[in-house]
């Protein structure tokens, strides 16, 4: 977002448009775009993905707010009518309901608009890890349960495809079992596996309509499968992320990373303090992290404790934990 003064003291601001496409915002021939001029008595020029608005100050941060609301209702519903345009317009609280998220939002920290509203960094850790994906093809995201890892990743491919970076995303978790016994699960493998991937599944219905997610899901646009699934495979114009990665071995680890084909990115994520593998078999993600350390393109973005964006008892807990594996003997993988 820019702002300067316009010609004659009038004011000045610059939007440039994420999460749809702007058809669905402009309407045909800017046709929204004129309906929401005459509401908001304000200048509204539309050049691609950018929208400069000029009239007034109050008038100008009122119509940016506008635009902020439809952007949200056209990533959720998939478009807007000229009767939304009127109602959004129109709402005497617009200006109290959005002013903090307007204030405490740059646009350049938004990841996706969801139907619950802006998905963007909350901690410094989290805008440290943001802007590691953004300045590399690999990253390698580690820190404890609650810190956002995967729900990041998983925000960050979505902008990706719908961006048209990418064609396709690719989500995969190791099937390893946490103290629980894969053969005394009920049904066929799929379902036996499906536990493990179900948190993959409940950050992708949080980004997209269900409806949206379920066409994108049964034509393999995006694609949820466990990391065994992977082997053999070569990834062109895709978006891939292990999750879990704690508990994928060495030789798991390499085969993963070296799936990735011509324009493809990856999100490796995990918590090393939670390893499920058997006792003297390595953690492809611990020892990763001297192997590929200080090779361009590949980044590591480490989150804390402080980065917890769970209940906030959560925060103490992985402390006291922490401090318990100085003192004890707790196996360090037994609680989430």
């Amino acid at each position: 977002m820019t702002v300067k003064k316009g010609v004659g003291g009038d004011y000045e601001r610059r939007m440039v448009i994420k999460g749809i496409d702007p058809l669905i915002l402009f309407g045909m021939r800017d046709s929204h775009l004129r309906l929401l001029e005459a509401e908001l008595d304000a200048q509204i020029i539309a050049r691609g993905q950018e929208i400069i608005l000029r009239g007034m100050e109050a008038q100008v941060h009122r119509a940016e707010k506008v635009l902020q609301e439809l952007i949200y209702l056209a990533n959720r519903n998939g478009l807007i009518s000229p009767d939304d345009i009127l109602a959004v317009s129109r709402v005497t609280d617009l200006a109290s309901r959005t002013r903090e998220q307007s204030e405490s939002t740059d646009s350049d920290e938004v990841i996706v608009y969801t139907r619950n509203g802006l998905i963007k960094p909350r901690t410094e850790g989290q805008q440290a890890y943001l802007a590691t994906c953004r300045q590399n093809d690999i990253v390698f995201a580690i820190g404890p349960a609650g810190t956002g890892k995967t729900f990041m990743a998983v925000a960050v491919a979505m902008a990706a495809l719908r961006d048209k970076l990418v064609e396709r995303i690719a989500l995969c978790r190791p099937a390893v079992e946490a103290g629980e016994s894969l053969g005394f699960l009920p049904g066929d493998f799929r379902e036996k596996v499906d536990p493990y991937l179900r948190p993959l599944y409940d950050a992708l219905y949080d980004m997209a309509p269900a409806d949206k997610l379920k066409r994108l899901l049964e034509t393999r646009v995006i694609e949820i499968v466990p990391l065994a699934y992977m082997r053999g495979r070569t990834l062109n114009n895709a978006f891939v992320i292990l999750d879990e990665a704690q508990n994928a071995t060495s030789l798991q680890m390499k085969m993963f990373l070296t799936r990735l084909g011509n324009n493809s990115r990856a999100i490796i994520t995990g918590d090393i303090t939670q390893i499920d593998l058997p006792e003297k078999t390595e953690s492809g993600l611990v020892q990763i992290q001297t192997i590929l350390r200080g090779i361009e393109g590949i980044g590591f973005a480490y989150l804390t404790d402080r980065d917890v964006v769970r209940h906030h008892l959560v925060r103490r807990i992985i402390k006291a934990y922490e401090k318990n594996s100085t003192t004890g003997r707790t196996k360090p993988g037994d609680p989430e």
